[in-house]
């Protein structure tokens, strides 16, 4: 009992922590509310984000620009670099930030809406997020920095 109730609280789905190594740091993928790490390590604490990332109308059109991530980095348990999210983001981004690798800049805590919010805000420095749903279409988020 106690060895399923480990699993379910890491937020894992079987593989991947053990695969990339054991560290906590390669085991978190995208939705940062595994109840690891808290005030220490700037998640939901921070006042502003930088981040880049990648919107699509069509749910089918981020699902291809997210396998591209999974098969050069994130299927191997590795951080996509900013420079190869930029060029995805260039080619696949329906947004005029696209033109600029997706680059949002530093972003303070109320500017963006929703669930764009939630995940930039959630997703720990270097790490790429799932895709999402906002109303404006599908996201991928590549959160580069925080600060106060």
């Amino acid at each position: 009992m106690g060895k399923d109730a480990k699993a379910k609280e890491g937020g894992g789905k079987g593989k991947g922590k053990a695969a990339a190594g054991g560290g906590d740091e390669g085991g978190s993928k995208g939705k940062g509310k595994s109840g690891k790490g808290g005030a220490s390590d700037g998640l939901g604490t921070c006042t502003y984000v930088k981040a880049r990332h990648i919107l699509c109308e069509k749910q089918g059109k981020i699902n291809e620009a997210y396998k591209k991530l999974q098969g050069g980095w994130l299927g191997n348990g590795d951080k996509v670099p900013p420079a190869e999210f930029a060029k995805l983001a260039a080619e696949y981004s329906e947004c005029p930030s696209g033109k600029k690798g997706g680059d949002l800049g530093w972003f303070p805590r109320g500017k963006m809406a929703g669930p764009f919010q939630e995940v930039a805000f959630s997703t720990p420095v270097g790490a790429t997020s799932a895709a999402f749903k906002s109303t404006h279409g599908y996201h991928i988020i590549l959160c580069e920095g925080r600060k106060n």
